[in-house]
């Protein structure tokens, strides 16, 4: 009877000598190791994949025939941080506006004569390691940026805190939700922004830990719900970035009075500035929740 031998470990000869094939376990173990090691670089740099600042401001509001201040806010924790405030004389409200995690101001110049267009004062805000504001972001560095703004618009200039509407986009949502539940505001509005931030990460990361992994995390659908003022959420049905059904999840979370807007346009290319009929509706929503506030 001719007997099987063990399966051997060990590949055809080369060269006259046998070569060890890598054992099961070896590569178990190599695998695990890479694993590892990229979940603790993604974990040490992911402030780097979270924001994407720019210092080289490409436009200014005058670049499109806007006046403008120039200010410099100076946040709690000290840090001066650049923003505009674009005046108008006969402005229904003031737009208080957080831009996304990428560029800086210059970027959203157009943003901003479309809303100055539609008649309201808009101050914008760079976070801090934005254009020219000092320091490098954080979660906690965006929220006091905002508040530092904040107490621009209300306390050096006055304005009447019933008369300001917070607003931001994606990343920038998550800061006028944060501050919109500190302060009393007259409205909100939040385009292309998300539940959590640890749920975007994690459809696009779905082989990494980043539930466990994010210090950053943006938690806006534990805040919405609080937020007693008009609230008005854009979406763009074609976002990949940020799904629309997040916006919507979103939007649920939020108690009333609330409005739900869906427009064309990836990411970065709906909203209100998708088409001329959804900055009406912003115009629409904005002097309805000013007006019921005057009553």
């Amino acid at each position: 009877m001719v007997g099987s031998s063990p399966t051997s470990s060990k590949g055809p000869p080369v060269n006259g000598r046998l070569v060890r094939r890598p054992s099961l376990r070896r590569l178990v173990i190599v695998v695990i190791c890479t694993y590892i090691g990229v979940t603790m670089l993604v974990g040490a740099l992911q402030a780097k994949l979270i924001y994407f600042p720019s210092r080289t401001l490409e436009l200014t509001p005058a670049d499109v025939g806007l006046k403008f201040e120039d200010v410099t806010l100076v946040t709690r924790d000290d840090v001066k941080v650049s923003a505009w405030f674009v005046p108008r004389q006969d402005a229904r409200a003031t737009l208080l506006f957080f831009h996304g995690n990428a560029g800086n101001n210059g970027d959203r110049v157009p943003e901003v004569k479309v809303l100055h267009s539609l008649g309201y004062a808009v101050m914008i805000v760079d976070y801090r390691g934005y254009g020219k504001s000092e320091g490098a972001p954080s979660e906690s560095g965006t929220y006091l940026d905002a508040i530092a703004a904040w107490e621009h618009l209300t306390q050096t200039r006055g304005l009447p805190a019933n008369r300001i509407v917070i607003m931001g986009e994606s990343i920038g949502g998550a800061v006028a939700i944060d501050l919109a539940l500190r302060q009393t505001p007259g409205a909100l509005v939040v385009q292309s922004s998300f539940t959590r931030l640890s749920d975007i990460a994690a459809l696009h990361y779905p082989f990494l830990p980043v539930r466990w992994l994010l210090v950053h995390r943006y938690d806006s659908i534990d805040k919405i719900g609080a937020i007693i003022c008009p609230k008005l959420f854009f979406h763009s049905t074609d976002d990949s970035l940020i799904p629309i059904e997040n916006g919507r999840a979103l939007y649920n979370a939020a108690a009333d009075p609330k409005q739900f807007v869906e427009t064309p346009g990836e990411h970065n290319g709906g909203g209100f500035m998708y088409a001329d009929e959804h900055a009406v509706k912003l115009q629409e929503f904005i002097d309805s929740a000013m007006a019921a506030d005057s009553e």
